[in-house]
């Protein structure tokens, strides 16, 4: 499918450093090896080869999402596509489910959960901050081209959202989610999943002790997850050097009916 006017590309370099553009006709992209025209790319097909003004071979590709998120610019910090997969995989989110998000923060998350749901299900994506919701709002529309119908973009309290959405999935990436936790316990349908992306130690540990606490939640699982690429050339295998290790930890729990008392 030939690219088109708007549309987020992707330029590589012969060293393998990737460039994210929307194509302008009007635009020029520059770089140590020369220019290359936006029109040039425009009408060519992603998977093409093309030459810079001074020479240079760039491979020209469609981004996938995991491309786009790394490489957008961002407010807040990121949710990573090393844990986005677990998250869509633990938490259960398929399609036609309604998932109730915050925060919003750069709108890497609900980019993916939208994607996961599909055009049948609907994403409520909260963020309490107006700047990291502006931000996200941009983000998302360069991915997508326009708001998704079944996305609600909300500045706001999450907790306040649960009893009105009842969400078959809470996915949160906040500092405290106790409140949101206590609104689930009430609100959301039993046997709904709840997940929290929490980047240290005390929060986890905060977080499933009221979650016991609670009787309202079992199935309490906490994983991290650590990524290491290989580089193969010829009969030379070998590990990357560097890895991504922590990012966070990833907290998936059920909300239950009310556990029964011990006798």
């Amino acid at each position: 499918m030939e690219l088109q006017a708007g549309e987020t590309v992707l330029l590589i370099d012969s060293k393998g450093r990737h460039f994210l553009l929307k194509l302008d006709a009007g635009r020029t992209f520059r770089y140590h090896q020369g220019a290359i025209a936006h029109s040039d790319l425009i009408g060519m097909d992603g998977g093409s080869w093309v030459t810079s003004s001074s020479g240079g071979q760039m491979l020209l590709l469609r981004p996938r999402l995991a491309d786009y998120i790394l490489k957008m610019r961002r407010g807040a910090q990121i949710v990573y596509p090393k844990d986005l997969g677990p998250i869509l995989i633990y938490a259960d989110i398929g399609p036609g489910m309604t998932v109730l998000e915050a925060g919003t923060g750069s709108g890497a998350m609900t980019m993916a959960l939208i994607r996961a749901v599909g055009p049948d299900g609907t994403v409520v994506s909260v963020e309490i901050r107006d700047d990291h919701a502006s931000h996200a709002r941009k983000a998302i529309e360069r991915w997508f081209g326009s708001i998704p119908d079944n996305l609600s973009l909300i500045t706001g309290d999450v907790a306040e959202q649960v009893e009105t959405t009842k969400p078959d999935r809470i996915v949160l990436d906040l500092p405290d989610p106790s409140e949101t936790l206590n609104a689930a316990a009430e609100h959301q349908p039993p046997g709904g999943g709840f997940f929290a992306y929490l980047p240290t130690v005390p929060q986890v540990e905060k977080l499933v002790k009221e979650a016991r606490d609670s009787r309202r939640f079992a199935e309490i699982e906490v994983k991290e997850f650590m990524v290491r690429d290989w580089n193969v050339k010829g009969r030379s295998v070998r590990p990357e050097h560097q890895m991504i290790g922590h990012t966070g930890f990833l907290v998936f729990m059920r909300r239950i009916e009310a556990e029964p008392s011990e006798n």
